[in-house]
């Protein structure tokens, strides 16, 4: 009975390892495979992130270029405006110097008349027979006082007349100059319109490429978090598992274990009838207590030692909760102090802005210096986003390059400078000053001249009429 009894518990006993075994190396293989694809998944995130970042790069990119591109459709349009206004100013100069040539041919043919009625009245002896033919000296003086003075106003009026034509002359070739500068200013605008045009079609069509790489990779990493959700639930499922063997396991040996004892005891009890010795049966009675005796202690000292298991573990746990809320702790005060930083750091930059944009126009006198050293440059080419003053630069490169000689930092863009400094009325510009125009900038010289990075054709040169174009702000910098 007791031999069939410990075979049926030890069959029990196998069976449950097998299962529990079989599901230990599930789970063993499951942990792994879960393991691998949430590396794949780091790896898929990060690569998402990356793509975002080079996405966000570009995009500031094209943000920018179509800054830049409004600003010169902007210029664009403001120069066909001048030039039209230009040429509206050409033909009123062609109007006023035919006028003025007119007054002079007029003057011209009245003086030739009255030096032919002079002549033709008397011929060289006229002369003296006007003067003569009066009684008195008076008289004489008179009439010799008046053809002075004829003869002097024709002269003076036909010295006049060529003077205005000249001057008309003049203006309308100095307007017809401006005018064919403003069409090469125009040219170079369209084709740096055309120039970034094209390669903001190129980065456009680099970020829809980065979207789509990004969509990949977001469905790759979906489709990772699904077979990860599915491989923790199974795990989770074996470990259920498990613990049901486990329990069926314990519940098998102790009904064994019951029914052991159950035929421990009526063995007993039939050895005690069969038995008539009572010193055997006071024998087999010891022996009996000895054992469950002896079992009772293992099991008091097994809870014991399970016990103190529990609760080493309990203050184990206990310890890293505790550790890891000071760690929490220290991070927020880290956090705390960082965003503090930041604050102050943002704080007292603003203020320095604050303080810098709200500085008055005094002008310190180094303008002159700035307009003497950006001269020396005259002559050197005009370069389209270059900043280079010997090799090539174009009108707010120039700018920039000039006034970092003189520790001044100034943007890249016509349009931007146009809020550095403080603004200055043109009537009160000095040499040094930034002349500010739609898609233009130069440095005023005084005297009403420019040095600018003007085009392609005439590169950086010296303009005599800072008025040429609108001027929309004077900037004072140092």
């Amino acid at each position: 009975m007791k031999k069939k009894v410990l075979c049926l518990f030890l069959a029990a006993v196998i069976s449950s390892a097998q299962v529990v075994s079989v599901f230990a190396d599930r789970e063993a293989d499951l942990r792994s495979a879960r393991e691998a694809t949430s590396s794949q998944l780091e790896a898929t995130n990060s690569q998402i992130s990356e793509l975002e970042s080079q996405k966000q790069a570009l995009q500031a990119e094209i943000d920018q270029m179509d800054a830049e591109l409004v600003d010169i459709m902007v210029a664009i349009d403001v120069l066909t405006d001048e030039i039209s206004q230009k040429e509206a100013e050409i033909e009123q100069t062609k109007a006023e110097l035919a006028e003025a040539e007119a007054d002079r041919d007029q003057q011209y043919e009245d003086m030739k008349l009255r030096i032919q009625y002079i002549y033709e009245n008397g011929g060289s002896a006229g002369w003296a027979q006007m003067l003569l033919s009066e009684n008195d000296l008076t008289s004489i003086l008179n009439k010799a006082e008046y053809t002075q003075k004829l003869y002097d106003y024709d002269r003076e009026s036909l010295e006049e007349f060529k003077a205005i034509v000249q001057q008309v002359k003049d203006l309308g070739d100095r307007l017809a100059s401006e005018k064919a500068d403003l069409e090469v200013m125009q040219n170079d605008y369209k084709e740096q319109e055309a120039t970034l045009e094209a390669a903001l079609e190129e980065k456009k069509a680099t970020s829809a490429d980065y979207e789509n790489q990004i969509a990949v990779a977001q469905e790759q990493a979906a489709e990772y978090k699904a077979l990860i959700e599915a491989q923790t639930a199974e795990i989770q499922q074996i470990q259920a598992e498990k613990q049901r063997a486990a329990e069926e396991a314990a519940r098998r040996a102790a009904a064994e274990e019951a029914r052991k004892q159950e035929a421990a005891k009526k063995a007993e009890e039939e050895e005690s009838e069969e038995v008539s010795d009572e010193s055997d049966s006071e024998e087999s009675y010891d022996e009996e207590s000895y054992d469950e005796g002896s079992s009772e202690d293992e099991y008091y000292e097994e809870e014991s030692s399970d016990d103190g298991d529990y609760n080493e573990e309990e203050s184990y746990e206990e310890d890293e909760d505790y550790e890891e809320e000071e760690s929490y702790d220290e991070d927020e005060d880290y956090y705390e102090e960082e965003s503090y930083d930041e604050d102050e750091d943002y704080y007292e930059e603003d203020s320095y802005e604050e303080e810098e944009s709200s500085s008055d126009a005094y002008y310190s006198g180094n303008g002159q210096a700035v307009a003497d050293y950006a001269c020396q440059f005259v002559g050197n080419p005009y370069v389209w986003g270059g900043t280079s003053l010997t090799n090539g630069a174009d009108c707010s490169g120039f700018i920039m390059s000039v006034y970092a000689n003189f520790g001044v930092s100034l943007p890249h863009s016509s349009a931007a400078m146009r809020s550095c400094g403080t603004e200055v009325s043109y009537s009160e510009a000095m040499p040094g000053d930034i002349i500010c125009y739609s898609g233009h900038v130069a440095i005023y010289l005084g005297g009403g001249s420019i040095v600018h990075a003007s085009n392609e054709k005439d590169g950086i040169k010296i303009s005599g009429n800072a008025a040429y174009r609108t001027i929309l702000s004077v900037r004072r910098v140092i």
